[in-house]
């Protein structure tokens, strides 16, 4: 089976039109254009005066009539603009809107009036109350360049429309080929972060190649590691041999003839997916010496064709699309992170997997509502004993070099059914149009029933986590599959388990070799796995889409999460207590800010270890279900 691909070795880019330079005969040159580059620039102001007035680093004045300002640190500008106030301090600024007073605004002369506003330039008035360390706004700066620039890009190589997207690109008939458009048109990154699209370490050749939004085919490189000093692991079922004849088909056999034609014996050795720019740009360099003594062997580029996925290190089967996800080490930085892949966290990855598959299966609410898991089922990670001696535990260089399979969503679905990612609920295309209202549309349904079944598919499961397991995952858009029949949520699949989920309490046990999960959360913290990471940093912007479309009103919204908590608590009466421990709807809750995360080190935004301890916090917020 061969997905139909949905881009063919790159991008087309935007005919002649107005924002077309003549000048520019590169492909950089092409998409980042001054038309563009304004309408970028307004859309990440107006995210950035959202987002930092959500997190109470800024304090917009209001000016009557929904108008308000923000005034630089030292007086000389103004930044003005429509916005509209809604549940849970959620500011929706209207990018159009935005017009900056006074100053100098723009580099090459004083601002006129009404200057087209500029996030650099935003970020670095208002720094004294964003806080970003001297040593860091660079850092900043840069990722929040990126950004803009890929918004550009975006904005130049739209393929497909929220129809189209909806509907599927193929009418159904390729669902894997509908999956990756969904996957590839997504514009946004995660909702509350400012600079989202980093990627710092990629040249405008690398992301023209490996960035999600370019979907250009990418063959995977292997590299043989010598079992001195590489580990696999994998769940029940599953050895070495076996995954790599399954992923890799005949090429298995070639590879091993290849070590044995330099003399090594290929049952010393066990194969890696590496990401093609890691191995040029990293494991090329810094392994020479392994390479040269042959505990590396770099064995060249796979058959199989995949596509970057909206975390950018991890690659779906276009070739063979019920083959595994395989997520590599890539070490450029993003979001406060290098996304390298740690070789002691995949030694446990597949325990932890196999665990928590036996959880959800075992109990009868999680089958009630379809919840399943994207198991991680094998890993294998390289140590460098050069660098494990030379570096602290986390450090970049114990992450250059590992890999792990992730089941296919593709071995999990039934006839008619459709896969999307949860992100694409947030989405607009470029004349403004939602995913979420063409989903309803195509469903039939009412946008409140609507809205009770994804809430029944997503939140319930999520609930019962926190209530009965004091178990958490991180649920945000893009760990989430889901899977729909004509529009309507059927069920979700969740991802990231290895790395993402926790355990908070004493109530579940785990087994020692999945103990890596369980960590000491205090318990007033807990809650907020329901309050911030699905209350705030999705259903806050799922909600004001919804209203802004005229589709479903803040209170009917808010109406429906209440009836469907009450229903599920009403379901689970053993679970009383817990309900009162963590109340749901209680008046408030505290607000847990990330950008103030990132903001405060845009290098390493949280230790992995402690993430709890890290967390930063500004006042409460008041919660939406209290007295529903």
């Amino acid at each position: 089976m061969t997905i139909q691909l949905i881009a063919g070795a790159g991008p087309a880019l935007s005919g002649a039109g107005p924002d077309t330079d003549p000048a520019a005969d590169s492909a950089v040159g092409r998409f980042l254009t001054p038309d563009r580059w304004a309408r970028a620039n307004r859309h990440v102001t107006a995210k950035a005066i959202a987002e930092f007035a959500h997190e109470r680093i800024i304090a917009p004045e209001p000016l009557g009539a929904g108008w308000w300002s923000v005034t630089s640190d030292d007086g000389a500008l103004r930044y003005v603009f429509e916005a509209r106030l809604g549940v849970l301090d959620h500011w929706r600024v209207l990018p159009d809107s935005i017009r900056v007073e006074g100053g100098v605004e723009i580099a090459d002369g004083p601002a006129e009036a009404d200057a087209v506003p500029d996030a650099l330039r935003f970020v670095c008035s208002v720094n004294r109350r964003l806080g970003i360390p001297a040593e860091l706004l660079p850092v900043y700066l840069e990722e929040l360049t990126s950004t803009l620039s890929s918004a550009c890009y975006k904005a130049a190589t739209e393929r497909h429309g929220a129809r189209e997207l909806a509907y599927g690109v193929t009418g159904g008939s390729d669902v894997a080929a509908d999956f990756q458009a969904i996957e590839a048109a997504m514009t946004e990154g995660h909702p509350c972060f400012v600079a989202n699209n980093g990627r710092l370490g990629f040249g405008s050749g690398d992301y023209a190649t490996y960035a999600p939004e370019a979907a250009v085919p990418v063959a995977l490189h292997w590299v043989a590691a010598h079992r001195d000093a590489a580990r696999f692991d994998a769940v029940d079922g599953f050895d070495h041999r076996r995954l790599l004849e399954a992923e890799l088909g005949t090429q298995f056999g070639e590879f091993q003839g290849r070590l044995r034609a330099l003399g090594l014996d290929p049952e010393d050795y066990l194969l890696v997916p590496v990401h093609p720019w890691q191995w040029e740009k990293r494991l090329s360099v810094t392994f020479a010496a392994d390479v040269a003594r042959r505990v590396l062997v770099h064995l060249g580029p796979g058959r199989d064709t995949y596509q970057a996925q909206q975390s950018i290190r991890t690659f779906f089967n276009r070739s063979e699309p019920t083959r595994c996800y395989v997520k590599t080490a890539l070490s450029i930085s993003n979001m406060g992170f290098l996304r390298g892949l740690s070789a002691h966290y995949m030694q446990a990855t597949p325990a932890i997997n196999a665990w928590l598959d036996g959880v959800i299966r075992a109990d009868p609410l999680f089958a009630s509502v379809g919840f399943g898991l994207l198991r991680e089922t094998a890993a294998v990670g390289v140590r460098s004993a050069l660098f494990e001696s030379a570096t602290e535990p986390g450090s970049p260089y114990r992450k250059m070099l590992a890999g792990l399979w992730r089941e296919s969503p593709l071995t999990m679905i039934g006839d008619a059914e459709q896969l999307a990612t949860m992100a694409s609920l947030l989405h607009r295309d470029s004349a403004g149009t939602s995913v979420v209202g063409q989903l309803i549309e195509r469903s039939g349904l009412p946008a409140g029933d609507w809205l009770a079944r994804y809430l029944r598919a997503y939140l319930v499961p999520l609930l019962h986590s926190l209530y009965a397991y004091e178990l958490a995952f991180m649920p945000h858009g893009e760990n989430v599959i889901l899977v729909l029949r004509d529009g309507a949520p059927e069920r979700i699949l969740m991802k990231d388990i290895g790395e993402e989920i926790v355990v908070m309490g004493d109530r579940t046990a785990v087994p020692e070799e999945a103990s890596r999960v369980m960590a000491d959360v205090p318990e007033e913290e807990r809650v907020l796995a329901i309050f911030t990471d699905v209350f705030d940093c999705y259903f806050r912007f799922l909600g004001a889409v919804l209203e802004e479309d005229g589709i479903l009103a803040a209170d009917g919204f808010w109406d429906v999460v209440a009836d469907v908590v009450h229903g599920y608590q009403d379901s689970q009466p053993d679970l009383a207590a817990q309900f009162t421990r963590y109340d749901l709807f209680a008046e408030d809750f505290a607000l847990s800010c990330l950008n103030r995360l990132q903001l405060r080190n845009t290098r390493q935004m949280l230790d992995l270890s402690d993430q709890s301890g890290g967390l930063q916090f500004s006042g409460r917020l008041a919660n939406p279900l209290f007295g529903r």
